[in-house]
């Protein structure tokens, strides 16, 4: 799966490389882009944009972080470990604010590049097996009903392990409750995540959900699953912590028709240190070879770089690198 995505990456970036071939090298400035492992879309993502600006900073260096995530990579680009990054709209505005689950932390020196990169929904699915015993597909019956459940989600710094917890505490419950009922919280990396589902170790399964997403992929093609709706109650509290409500789908073989979820949103932040003439370049580079991102993940196939600056987009102030180019293009 990984191999086959390193492949495709060459012919999206080949034009776009091209493109910036004699561009003059933006200020000395090593960039690292924060992402999260090899396997996820967000890497994909990075993998792509780091050969894209590559020829516009000449001889700088342009690193691809493969770790963290949603949640972490607001303040890793807030603690100079990376100079951008991409992040959530809520998680990006969780951080700025210094929401709960940052335990005090901060992030008041990230920028927004670009956003409305694509939708990402929080979802949830659960083994076809586990379904038929329970006797049922809704979740709030599932959640409250004291028998044992084994939540299967990414480590913490995920996006997917708060949205999860806000789904339960809708409905009462908790990481602790669901043990204290005798069932697991089973934290796992991406790649192990269709193991644990095809081995029968996990019942239901919290994620983002991204079109083309290669473990929901992965999933869907070697173990028997069924989506679940979010229920409104949880869909007003993810709403309440700046998640946008809406449906996703069908996009996968087990989806059989539109779910219920709540979107995340995609934004690329940066540090507010970050040169303005690099936030720029890199904020050209990405709006102008869009079509390239999209060859490389069907994620991004839907990105309008027009609507790339939108405060619902972004969450977050925008860089003066990236603002000087929506205001060139008259977007801004």
């Amino acid at each position: 799966m990984i191999q086959s995505m390193k492949l495709g990456l060459g012919s999206a970036i080949i034009a776009a490389s091209a493109a910036f071939a004699a561009v003059v090298p933006a200020q000395a400035q090593d960039v690292r882009i924060g992402a999260m492992r090899e396997g996820s879309s967000w890497y994909v993502f990075a993998a792509t944009l780091e050969q894209m600006i590559e020829p516009i900073l000449g001889n700088n260096s342009v690193e691809v972080i493969a770790r963290g995530g949603g949640v972490a990579n607001p303040m890793v680009v807030e603690n100079g470990k990376a100079e951008i990054a991409l992040s959530n709209v809520a998680t990006a505005v969780w951080a700025r604010d210094g929401a709960d689950l940052y335990q005090g932390a901060s992030a008041p020196d990230i920028r927004a590049l670009v956003g409305g990169l694509n939708s990402v929904y929080v979802g949830a699915m659960a083994r076809k097996e586990f379904i038929d015993k329970a006797g049922t597909e809704d979740l709030v019956e599932i959640i409250t009903s004291g028998e044992p459940i084994r939540l299967l989600i990414k480590p913490t710094g995920s996006s997917a392990v708060p949205t999860a917890e806000m789904i339960l505490e809708a409905y009462g419950s908790s990481f602790d409750k669901i043990k204290e009922d005798g069932g697991d919280v089973i934290q796992v990396a991406a790649a192990q995540i269709p193991d644990q589902l095809r081995n029968g170790n996990a019942d239901i399964y919290i994620d983002t959900m991204i079109k083309g997403h290669p473990t929901i992929t992965e999933v869907n093609l070697t173990s028997d699953v069924v989506f679940l709706d979010i229920p409104p109650k949880a869909m007003d509290l993810l709403a309440e912590n700046g998640l946008q409500p809406g449906t996703y789908g069908p996009w996968f073989e087990d989806q059989t028709k539109a779910n219920t979820g709540a979107n995340l949103g995609t934004v690329l932040i940066a540090s507010a240190s970050l040169d303005d003439e690099v936030a720029y370049q890199i904020t050209k580079a990405l709006v102008e070879n869009a079509g390239a991102m999209g060859e490389a993940h069907a994620a991004w196939r839907n990105f309008n770089p027009e609507e790339g600056w939108k405060p619902e987009n972004v969450g977050i102030d925008l860089h003066p690198g990236a603002i000087r180019y929506y205001k060139e293009r008259g977007w801004l």
